[in-house]
């Protein structure tokens, strides 16, 4: 096993920002990070090699971000039927208690400093990162907390705050954490989240957004695809993950899939910050949506809409669609999976009065 990322809130880098010709310093979370994962595609350990991937912004007003990456359609290992949101963890089928050992880049562990009556450290919850052998882009891991704990792909407060705080341990504004709930293109019932750097902008870093519970952290997004939007610093954090937490548990409770999208993103405003405010990323925003919930097996041929596509980055697995798919065809594809205007707003009103009253 290799030795665990330790880690502590003193480690959070909060001056970030994007700039052209600037020298990116990688934090140690970067290093430890992308060094694990060169060296792991340098051993073979992935379905293949990923190497630079075409890309290209598709014109318009969106900045949907487009990537070729056919061998991710190809190579990778075929996606559980999912039949529900609450599916239960099966150990019979793939999870990643049955992974190559050597895949694992490392254990983080936060030192907290929280002693018990006796003096004694409380003992760490675990987060195993390693390698997706079938990576969509650069750096692609997997964060899974404790494996041998079986959780369903279901999301917890430890889960969300650990992706958080990953997104604040980077000093590189492209590195993005997500996750996909069943019936949203998960494609493992084992709870896991994705992380992976795309040095693109991407919209929703900086779209203006409305204050819902601001003191919570929550926010609407009206800018296409819609959405609800949290935006935390590295002060609020364990607040902010469990107020995710209780939302992501209403739509588990009813049935709703979800996907979430965390990245380095502008303090949340009203209006379109000015050019420098633009590109700051002292914080954290992380995108909620609920959706129209997909069951079965996913169709690896066609654009699956999930975490990345909904934040404007789109994995394409063939050439043609890749280089002819226009704007106005991305929200058509897209807009099929989003909940009807009136059931998103019944939707907020009810996640106002949750939070509101927590």
């Amino acid at each position: 096993m290799p030795p665990p990322f330790v880690y502590s809130k003193k480690d959070f880098v909060s001056d970030v920002c994007w700039s052209r010709g600037s020298r990116l310093i990688p934090a140690k979370f970067d290093t430890a990070v992308q060094a694990g994962w060169i060296e792991r595609m340098d051993k073979g350990l992935f379905r293949y090699h990923l190497g630079d991937l075409q890309t290209r912004v598709l014109p318009g007003a969106h900045g949907f971000v487009a990537q070729l990456n056919i061998q991710r359609g190809t190579e990778r290992r075929k996606p559980q039927e999912i039949l529900s949101i609450q599916q239960e963890f099966n150990a019979k089928q793939f999870n990643f208690n049955k992974i190559n050992p050597e895949e694992i880049i490392f254990e983080m562990i936060k030192d907290t400093g929280e002693v018990n009556e006796r003096g004694q450290q409380h003992p760490p919850f675990k987060m195993v990162v390693l390698v997706n052998v079938s990576p969509l882009e650069f750096g692609h891991c997997l964060f899974v907390p404790d494996p041998s704990l079986c959780f369903p792909q279901i999301l917890t407060p430890f889960t969300i705050q650990s992706g958080i705080e990953s997104v604040l341990l980077s000093s590189n504004p492209g590195f993005r954490v997500g996750f996909n709930s069943l019936g949203a293109f998960a494609s493992v019932n084992h709870l896991h989240l994705h992380g992976y750097y795309l040095d693109h902008k991407l919209k929703i870093e900086s779209i203006p957004v409305k204050a819902l519970v601001p003191e919570q952290g929550l926010y609407h997004m009206s800018d296409f695809p819609g959405g609800f939007l949290f935006y935390t610093e590295s002060e609020q954090v364990e607040k902010v993950a469990r107020a995710i937490c209780r939302v992501t548990d209403f739509f588990v409770e009813g049935n709703i899939a979800h996907n979430l999208f965390m990245t380095r993103g502008c303090p949340p405003c009203e209006s379109i910050p000015g050019e420098k405010d633009r590109c700051l990323r002292k914080g954290v925003r992380v995108a909620v949506w609920p959706r129209i919930s997909c069951f079965g097996a996913k169709e690896e041929s066609a654009l699956n809409v999930a975490l990345c596509e909904l934040a404007g980055h789109l994995p394409f697995k063939n050439k043609k669609d890749y280089e002819l798919t226009t704007e106005r065809d991305v929200i058509d594809i897209i807009q099929r999976y989003l909940l009807p205007d009136e059931e998103f707003d019944t939707l907020e009103q009810q996640l106002t009065h949750l939070l509101k009253d927590s």
